[in-house]
């Protein structure tokens, strides 16, 4: 066990070696690289979580009067 121990306490220093190890200048672009890609997953993201309110906002609106009524039943505000 202490073994396994000392092993998973050695790896994160071996990383951190061979990243040191990357001249400056690769280690920077990789870097902005990273966060180019992060962006643009985020940015994707907010358009797919956008076209599904898009989505579900059409099809609330073109529901007929019988689908309201049985979704929301007598709920509504009576005047």
């Amino acid at each position: 066990m202490a073994k396994k121990k000392a092993a998973k306490q050695n790896a994160p220093k071996k990383k951190e070696e061979a990243s040191s190890q990357l001249p400056e200048d690769i280690l920077a672009k990789l870097q902005a690289t990273k966060k180019e890609l992060l962006k643009e997953e985020q940015q994707r993201q907010d358009e797919i979580e956008a076209q599904r309110v898009f989505e579900r906002q059409q099809r609330e609106k073109n529901l007929s009067f019988e689908e309201l009524l049985e979704r929301h039943g007598d709920k509504g505000n009576k005047y």
